[in-house]
């Protein structure tokens, strides 16, 4: 082991455009010596990283490619997430600093979270800087221009599942809510909102913030179509769209 451990930052990257970016992640970025991203098994493409790619100098530093486990099996989830952190503590406990980039912010449904978390198990004398991003709700609602709260007004950050009842609590219990990744269920939500006159109140964009960003005012329009996973719908009670 180095004679001194290397700290982890985790940057939020924001859910697309590179100039969301907060000066000290970029700052950051420009000076690591290590750059870790998640990247898909498969492919190896990699979401946060096309987001940085152009702001990374040259000669860049060195690349860290992880794959975080997608499965429920209890054992497989265990042995794939500490195989995935002792690849960063390699990097640390030879004395490298390590930046792990995230889209959105870090703190909010985030891999990031249970990689930070097993880490400070692990390792617990890794010191862990974390650097908010812009999340995509934040993103969301300013290319559609809604306002997500004001005054005493309630927001939700909802997971858009497959329950209908659920998703009509959400609706009831809050004065702004934000679905997220509700490509899956967009037709149940559709009815939903028509059955709460709701539907007017709604807006979509997917991939908010890159080039291929679309926006939609009109939900109905959605019905049976295909979207991108990285898609959310704030719906804004008492503000037609």
């Amino acid at each position: 082991m180095a004679d001194r451990l290397g700290k982890l930052f985790v940057l939020g990257v924001g859910p697309g455009d590179p100039e969301w970016l907060t000066l000290r992640a970029h700052r950051i970025l420009r000076e690591a010596p290590v750059v870790a991203y998640p990247q898909k098994m498969r492919s190896g493409e990699s979401y946060a990283l096309s987001i940085v790619e152009s702001l990374l100098p040259t000669p860049g530093p060195e690349r860290l490619g992880l794959v975080f486990p997608m499965t429920r099996d209890p054992e497989k989830l265990r042995i794939q997430w500490e195989e995935t952190v002792n690849r960063v503590w390699e990097k640390l406990s030879a004395g490298r600093d390590v930046a792990f980039i995230t889209e959105g912010h870090p703190y909010l449904y985030s891999t990031a979270i249970h990689l930070v978390r097993l880490l400070r198990r692990l390792h617990p004398g890794v010191e862990v800087q974390v650097v908010p991003g812009v999340s995509s709700p934040g993103g969301a609602a300013a290319r559609l221009d809604i306002p997500l709260a004001d005054g005493d007004e309630r927001v939700g950050i909802i997971p858009a599942v497959n329950d209908r009842e659920a998703m009509r609590r959400a609706l009831a219990d809050h004065d702004t809510v934000v679905f997220l990744k509700v490509a899956k269920v967009m037709d149940m939500m559709v009815d939903l909102l028509e059955e709460l006159h709701l539907v007017d109140r709604a807006a979509v964009v997917t991939k908010c913030g890159t080039p291929d960003e679309q926006v939609f005012r009109d939900v109905r329009e959605l019905r049976g179509r295909e979207l991108e996973y990285l898609t959310l719908m704030i719906v804004k009670k008492g503000e037609e769209r």
